[in-house]
């Protein structure tokens, strides 16, 4: 064996957890007959085959499984040498990964990039947009840096720091403008319109309208909360949405929102990172740059 390089390691583990040679090349950024050509020559490289091949998905060799686990640990001490040289730096320069869940990313994105080159010019960032516990699960891993979640996460590795909360708005049909605003308990009776499982928002929501994630519904279970707020357009329900979502959200839909009556609902938004990371400095920093993103973002918003 020899010849191997850390960037074919980062593609075998990408493969490896996407289980997918699709899913792996876009998770690299690369073509997948360019991604499919680096592990055929890892195998060649090794004598062996990592993965067997089916139609629609993947699989680790009894080899290639063995073979991920010493891959891991070789990835992690180079991500814990090249932050140890950023921090050495004295300013936070290179590659920057950052994962942040899909209820935040559209919406905060757009006015954290542009103060976060202008603090950082020497940064390259790298955005990852999946649900928390893919996060939570690459930053323990030390394929991501830093993350953007909806708090709490109790995970005893990782270091949370709250950066602003905000409370969920109601969306209901125009037509339904003039009705009385629901209270939580009282939507446990409506046709309530989540995000599928595995969001963290789904859970929110859930736990605001008294209903448990076990109970069998009817309605839209949605992969975003664009698909959400446009089926309550088409009259399908209606649905809760945070509130930084709205004026994107609500613009070219049939929809009418506002804010609940009484005790209103909220999540807090912040930044995870692990312990251990020697780059911990420069995440405080960053993090107070995430805090100004998002009030700003919430003051811009439409009025109440």
């Amino acid at each position: 064996m020899k010849n191997l390089t850390i960037r074919q390691f980062r593609y075998f583990e990408a493969v490896a957890a996407q289980r997918h040679f699709g899913r792996a090349a876009q998770v690299c950024a690369i073509s997948q007959p360019a991604l499919s050509a680096q592990i055929k020559e890892m195998e060649t490289a090794l004598g062996k085959p990592l993965f067997e091949r089916g139609p629609r998905h993947v699989r680790l060799t009894a080899f290639g499984a063995e073979f991920a686990t010493h891959v891991r640990r070789v990835l992690e001490q180079v991500d814990a040498l090249e932050s140890f040289a950023r921090e050495a730096q004295g300013d936070l320069t290179g590659e920057f990964r950052l994962g942040v869940i899909p209820t935040i990313a559209p919406y905060l994105l757009p006015r954290l990039i542009g103060p976060l080159t202008a603090a950082y010019p020497g940064l390259d960032l790298q955005v990852r947009e999946t649900l928390t516990s893919r996060l939570v699960r690459e930053l323990q891993d030390g394929r991501l840096d830093a993350a953007i979640v909806a708090l709490p996460v109790s995970v005893p590795s990782l270091v949370e720091v709250p950066v602003f909360s905000e409370t969920f708005v109601f969306v209901r049909p125009q037509g339904a403008a003039n009705q009385p605003v629901p209270s939580g308990r009282e939507l446990a009776d409506k046709r309530v319109l989540l995000l599928e499982e595995g969001h963290c928002f789904r859970d929110q929501a859930l736990a605001f309208c008294n209903r448990p994630a076990s109970v069998p519904r009817t309605g839209l279970d949605g992969s975003s909360l664009a698909t959400l707020v446009q089926m309550v357009g088409a009259g399908i329900g209606v649905t809760v949405i945070p509130r930084m979502a709205v004026a994107v959200e609500t613009r070219s839909a049939a929809v009418d929102w506002t804010p609940f009556a009484g005790p209103q609902p909220k999540r807090t938004v912040g930044m995870i990172w692990r312990k251990s990371s020697p780059l911990t400095r420069h995440q405080a920093a960053f993090a107070r740059l995430v805090r100004q993103a998002g009030e700003e973002v919430l003051a811009a918003g439409p009025a109440d």
